[in-house]
């Protein structure tokens, strides 16, 4: 009986002291996490429009700007953290930011984009858009980016060259310098990713697909990567 007693104890006490082990193995693991997840570099994209401004719209199929520039935002998204980036979105839904559609609206919604930004202190700001030109013919990728800001230029330069890349690009372009809200509402870089024209027949035939949504995507993180990896090696 004293035998069994004293077999049962030490039992218990390799029971406690695995308990001990798993439980401090488990709490460093989350520890490490944490920390890892902390070092990760933040990237912020911006879906362009949402709720009651929903952009420009498909010259055929009436697509709605601001419905592709969340598919292709999310698409993004997915694909950069893939990469080990923590990304923070702007909008998530197909709601605006602005609240109450009452007057003002517009600028609620620029301000809350700015507000998302500054709390994020990313590493870059993406705004993804689609364009529009009252001559139908006028197609392909723009870029736009904030003209004070080398490291605007330079990241917009990157993405700009990815989709000239791209085997549907029709016309290469350069990066254009812009003024507007978004790239000067903060001091990150900041690029606006005008990804086709929806005033275009063709583009928006390429735009309303999934298929081409998530080569857009690919064709943003593939600049994204290249520019942050030369700012780290430079």
């Amino acid at each position: 009986m004293d035998f069994l007693f004293k077999h049962r104890a030490a039992l218990g006490f390799a029971c406690l002291a695995l308990a001990v082990i798993v439980t401090f193995g488990i709490c460093f693991f989350a520890l490490s996490v944490t920390a890892s997840s902390a070092q990760r570099i933040t990237v912020v994209i911006d879906a362009g429009h949402g709720g009651v401004d929903g952009g420009v719209t498909g010259v055929n199929t009436g697509a709605k700007e601001s419905d592709v520039n969340l598919d292709i935002s999310r698409l993004l998204q997915k694909r950069l953290e893939e990469a080990g980036l923590y990304v923070v979105q702007t909008r998530l839904t197909q709601s605006g930011l602005y609240g109450a559609a009452v007057s003002g609206y517009k600028m609620r919604d620029m301000k809350k984009r700015k507000e998302i930004i500054e709390n994020a202190s990313p590493a870059l700001v993406v705004s993804v858009h689609q364009n529009f030109f009252p001559l139908s013919s006028r197609r392909g990728a723009q870029v736009f980016y904030r003209a004070d800001s080398e490291q605007s230029y330079a990241l917009a330069c990157l993405i700009q060259n990815a989709f000239n890349a791209m085997p549907e690009c029709a016309r290469k372009c350069q990066p254009l310098a812009g003024d507007y809200y978004i790239l000067n509402c903060s001091e990150y870089p900041s690029v606006i990713a005008e990804c086709g024209f929806l005033s275009n027949a063709q583009d928006e035939a390429l735009l309303v697909t999934a298929q081409y949504r998530a080569r857009v995507a690919e064709t943003l993180a593939e600049g994204i990567l290249a520019y942050l990896s030369s700012a780290a090696n430079g």
